[in-house]
């Protein structure tokens, strides 16, 4: 049986490249700057963010090209960073939302009931594995 601890990783993993793709989502219509965005994030998922999870995968986009970044005055204090998808990115969000649909079409379709075989299952092959020699 599964410990927590190998849960909670799994999950983590998942959660992960799933963030990833909600950052995009998220500036694929709005520039945000960083807490705008954690806000918006758990908002939208009631999940508990934090700005120290947000701004090194906000670091990693703009290094790969995918976020620009830009200084904006603020009424409210210092000048806030903005960041904001580019050509590349909105390109990288899209394709990432089309294989995350594909993918869960997969897991839905795999967790459905087995459609009946017309064949009655005759011409249906077993493989067994095969055994250490």
């Amino acid at each position: 049986m599964y410990q927590n601890d190998e849960i909670e990783n799994k999950v983590t993993q998942l959660r992960k490249g799933i963030l990833e793709l909600a950052i995009l989502s998220a500036l694929y219509r709005d520039t945000h700057y960083g807490y705008s965005l954690v806000r918006k994030m758990m908002t939208a998922a009631a999940l508990e963010l934090k700005e120290g999870t947000i701004y090194p995968i906000l670091s990693r986009l703009a290094k790969e090209g995918l976020v620009q970044t830009e200084w904006v005055e603020s009424n409210q204090g210092p000048p806030r960073k903005y960041y904001s998808l580019t050509c590349a990115g909105r390109n990288m969000c899209e394709a990432l939302k089309n294989e995350l649909h594909r993918l869960v079409s997969l897991v839905e379709v795999a967790g459905q009931d087995p459609v009946p075989a017309s064949d009655s299952g005759t011409n249906r092959k077993i493989i067994k594995p095969r055994q250490n020699q």
